[in-house]
């Protein structure tokens, strides 16, 4: 009796799975709360049983189990517990429309003007937003002598680096030009920035997805809260000056970097020599041309010219990069992106060394002076055209054709090779020739 019992479970469970099959394929809506709770529990059986399931779309590796054989585990800490976002689910949202937008524009390239006219006439009129533009934008002759823009001109708000504060005055950026346009946008909001939303109109192109020509469907997209977000992360740079002998330390200063920050010999013939630190304990001394401390953004611009892997900017991580190091051995590596870095000029150097932040504040450090990185709490939200993973690797094969190569020819008769000598092989060369 146990045995038919048995047998009849089975069969009744098969043919539970098979009609959940047959109602997969064929009902197009689930019929009632009480059948998607009974269908669940059967797919959820039938997937244990035959080890398949489905992976859902995923940027963060998965959870690591917590024990280790029969007797160890990872300590509990309550206090360091936190929730990591996916970075496959960030997506904007606005708590309230937007209403001011700041339009970055190349500078020096005329052929940015007519799309930038265009860009701030549609945001004004049609969609009744403030535009806010660097007053030394509309300095420009071409603009002035245009008539048909002189009204939207009279009506866009402006600023000027170094004197006006945007920090709670935009909600949203666009760039109309290349990299630099995006690196600009960082530099001019050094605490919480806007969502940036890049259009490719410059040389390179690797930060900026969108293209311009259906400008007014993307840009209202974003505005409705359709978009994916990849949040760039930053670097926190702090200076810590020595005080001249007798006085005080100079107050520090603060930056934050979207790229890299480059410490070099400068002008000078010498090799460099800094000694590197990663959370208070002395690790190397670099002897060379200078290192490249990068964010993944930035992993794809200075660093990987100087040999540096390229990663992806959803990765929690640093770059260290060696510049010409006078070593066979000293290669990139990548640190976790909470750990403290300090750089100082080594007490055996023979000259000071230099360090510049995304290109610019290019300034000297001396003997006792140190430079301090971590990663800033304050990234850069950047719109994706697609999502996170296809923008990347479209700007990896359009900007710097990565891994591109004719392809190998297939041969029309196909012969194994593997089992033939040598000599076999070179017999049929020669009777082929």
């Amino acid at each position: 009796m146990e045995v038919i019992m048995r047998e009849r479970s089975r069969r009744c469970s098969a043919s539970c799975e098979l009609l959940i099959d047959s109602w997969e394929r064929d009902t197009p809506e689930p019929r009632g709360q009480q059948l998607i709770h009974d269908y669940k529990e059967l797919e959820f059986r039938r997937r244990k049983r035959s080890g398949t399931w489905p992976r859902t779309r995923s940027l963060n590796a998965p959870s690591p189990i917590q024990q280790f054989g029969p007797c160890g585990r990872i300590m509990k800490n309550s206090a360091m517990v936190m929730t990591i976002q996916d970075p496959a689910s960030q997506r904007l949202t606005w708590y309230k429309p937007p209403l001011t937008v700041l339009v970055i524009k190349k500078v020096r390239d005329s052929s940015v003007l007519p799309p930038f006219m265009q860009l701030v006439t549609w945001l004004i009129e049609e969609k009744r937003m403030v535009v806010f533009v660097e007053a030394s934008v509309l300095e420009d002759p071409a603009l002035a002598k245009d008539l048909r823009f002189q009204g939207v001109r009279d009506r866009l708000q402006t600023f000027r680096d170094g004197t006006d504060d945007l920090q709670d005055r935009i909600d949203f950026i666009v760039c109309l030009g290349g990299d630099g346009t995006l690196l600009y946008a960082s530099l001019l909001f050094q605490q919480s920035v806007p969502p940036v939303m890049a259009f490719h109109l410059g040389s390179l192109g690797f930060l900026t997805p969108f293209e311009f020509d259906n400008f007014q469907e993307q840009v209202t997209n974003v505005l409705e809260g359709h978009a994916a977000l990849t949040l760039r992360s930053r670097l926190r740079c702090i200076i810590m000056r020595k005080g001249d002998e007798g006085q005080p330390a100079k107050p520090p200063t603060n930056l934050l970097v979207l790229n890299e920050v480059v410490v070099d010999r400068g002008p000078s013939p010498y090799l460099s020599n800094i000694d590197l630190f990663i959370d208070g304990k002395h690790v190397t001394s670099v002897q060379g041309d200078g290192l490249i401390v990068s964010t993944p953004t930035g992993s794809t611009a200075y660093a990987v010219a100087a040999g540096a892997s390229m990663i992806h900017p959803s990765v929690p991580a640093i770059m260290i990069t060696p510049i010409c190091p006078h070593s066979l051995s000293f290669r990139p590596i990548v640190v976790p992106a909470g750990v403290e870095l300090k750089i100082s000029v080594s007490p055996d150097s023979r000259n000071t060394s230099w360090v510049s932040f995304d290109g610019r504040n290019r300034q000297e450090l001396f003997h006792g002076d140190s430079l301090r990185i971590t990663t800033s709490i304050y990234p850069v939200p950047s719109i994706c055209a697609a999502d996170q993973i296809t923008d990347w690797f479209d700007s990896l094969a359009e900007c710097l054709h990565w891994n591109v190569r004719k392809k190998q020819k297939h041969l029309d008769e196909l012969s194994d090779l593997t089992h033939s000598s040598s000599n076999d092989t070179l017999d049929s060369l020669d009777r082929d020739s």
